[in-house]
């Protein structure tokens, strides 16, 4: 099969307190405080007109220190292998990143917002306005995602987890490993 080449434009830089991609929240959902900013490339400010008019934002981006890895993966959140298409594992083959951002401010060419989930320095490639009506589907179902608790979910995303003799057991019964959880020290 012959592909088309793709190329795209940076249309500015997403800046973040997240220096360490081991420290950085695995989802905007599990970061939902920390907030950021875009900062758009002036060119592009025309294209923010409206944007405060909503509450979020999907922010499309390139994961710049992430590397093109395997298609089969052990997401964040689970020890077991999936398609890196059934997951949102950095190290995929286009290396783009999405996350669903609460928008605080929109002022010139730069965009506040909360749920910073991405490293500082991160090339802008698009913003687009959520829109309940066609982002939410009536009958939406999260795959593998839905047998997760919530409660592990979220201190394992936020990267609050302990990991103990080199294992995190969740108190569902799902086992991570250490390398699942770089950022966490061993006890």
């Amino acid at each position: 099969m012959s592909l088309p080449d793709v190329t795209l434009q940076a249309l500015g830089i997403i800046r973040t307190p997240h220096q360490d991609p081991s420290q950085t929240p695995i989802q905007p959902c599990f970061a939902d405080a920390v907030r950021g900013e875009v900062r758009v490339d002036p060119a592009f400010q025309d294209g923010l007109d409206g944007l405060s008019d909503f509450t979020h934002a999907f922010l499309l981006y390139h994961l710049h220190q992430a590397e093109a890895g395997a298609l089969r993966v052990k997401p964040f959140l689970l020890d077991a292998l999936k398609g890196v298409f059934a997951c949102r594992y950095p190290h995929r083959p286009n290396r783009l990143g999405m996350s669903l951002v609460r928008i605080l401010s929109v002022e010139g060419n730069r965009v506040a917002f909360e749920g910073a989930d991405m490293l500082d320095g991160t090339p802008l490639l698009d913003i687009k306005p959520y829109y309940p009506k066609a982002d939410c589907p009536a009958a939406a179902w999260g795959g593998w995602t839905e047998y997760l608790a919530t409660a592990d979910a979220q201190r394992i995303g936020s990267r609050q987890a302990v990991a103990h003799h080199g294992v995190c057991l969740i108190p569902s019964g799902t086992y991570i490993q250490p390398d699942r959880l770089p950022s966490l020290p061993l006890d």
